[in-house]
């Protein structure tokens, strides 16, 4: 098989030929991965079977002017994106800490007035199609992010000011919602108009052991916003399979997200799910991306715990299954842990 025809299979409950594979790096284990390969891309050196495509970033031109909302901001904080979120450093590895741009907002016409960026400019997206058929010759399956709806909407508002904001002030946070709804219906459908292989979407919405907000206030206010921009990329192709990201215990939602239409769950932290119940009550529904915990196996394991751990999952969850790290990897991560990660994947899968 193709690496694309390999994904496929596996996220539609085919029979790959092997299970496929997926890993992101931070910093500083790009650092040693490079110094350890002499490689540039974990991609090509791990032989991972996915690639992704997205819009092109805004040029200066077009770039808003968020001076006013960022007047107040810490010498050293840095914008971060384009819809005005600023970052300071936190001191610790790649960790910053957020500065929120509409931290003080109280009106609707406040959010009304803001500087939005413009994801619609063609020259953002118009290259997709051509991107998308040039990965597809190269045999690779082809992924894009329609981006996120409530993690860019607390990190305008703040994140204590965006859950007090959902019961005090509700229109205020539809208001933001709604906006950045808009944006990732469209990157939605351009993406799947390029002919993406899969939808990418997601927020964190788990902690440990529970969401972090009741589930009736989820399904208010982001379940319905989630259906639209599924909608939008299956008014182009309606198969398209539907990956959906969010850390943590969500198993009191996962009902609401088969039902708009997610057909992959990312990334089964199995020290917070229990991955035989999921299994049980979902696997003909739901393929699982990921399962193999960061904060356990990979920083904490041996090399043959991590390949042991490789091994069961594939026992239990495959054909169904993109093994994965459930984050990517930390600083804490020993160098031959990653190496046994893929060794297994291709011993076993």
């Amino acid at each position: 098989m193709t690496s694309r025809e390999r994904v496929l299979h596996a996220v539609t409950h085919g029979e790959p030929d092997r299970v496929p594979k997926e890993a992101g790096f931070t910093p500083f284990i790009m650092e040693r991965f490079q110094r350890e390969t002499g490689s540039d891309s974990p991609a090509d050196y791990f032989g991972m079977e996915s690639r992704s495509v997205g819009f092109a970033p805004l040029r200066e031109a077009n770039f808003p002017d968020f001076s006013e909302y960022l007047s107040d901001m810490p010498p050293n904080a840095r914008l971060m994106g384009e819809y005005g979120t600023a970052s300071v450093p936190a001191n610790f590895h790649h960790f910053w800490g957020y500065v929120f741009p509409l931290r003080k907002a109280q009106m609707v016409d406040e959010i009304e007035r803001y500087p939005w960026p413009d994801v619609t400019l063609d020259y953002r997206h118009h290259a997709l199609e051509a991107q998308v058929a040039n990965l597809h010759e190269d045999g690779y399956f082809v992924t894009g992010f329609a981006g996120h709806i409530f993690e860019t909407s607390w990190q305008l508002i703040g994140f204590e000011k965006m859950f007090e904001d959902m019961l005090v002030n509700p229109l205020l946070v539809e208001a933001v919602l709604e906006r950045i709804t808009e944006d990732n219906c469209f990157r939605a459908r351009r993406l799947a108009e390029a002919g993406v292989d899969m939808l990418r979407i997601g927020d964190d919405v788990g902690m440990e052991d529970r969401l972090m907000m009741h589930p009736e206030m989820w399904r208010r206010h982001l379940k319905p916003r989630l259906a639209r921009v599924i909608a939008a990329a299956r008014d182009v192709q309606p198969d398209i399979p539907v990956w959906y990201h969010s850390d943590g215990d969500i198993s009191l939602i996962i009902d609401d997200l088969i039902e708009v239409g997610v057909t992959v769950l990312n990334p089964v932290q199995p020290e917070c799910l229990d991955i035989y119940e999921l299994k049980h009550r979902y696997g003909d529904q739901l393929a699982f991306w990921g399962t193999i915990g960061t904060q356990t196996v990979m920083p904490f394991g041996t090399p043959q715990e991590v390949k042991r751990t490789v091994k069961r999952m594939i026992e239990l969850l495959a054909p169904g299954l993109v093994l994965g790290p459930t984050h990517v990897l930390e600083p804490d991560v020993p160098w031959e842990n990653i190496v046994a990660f893929f060794e297994a994947v291709e011993e076993y899968g």
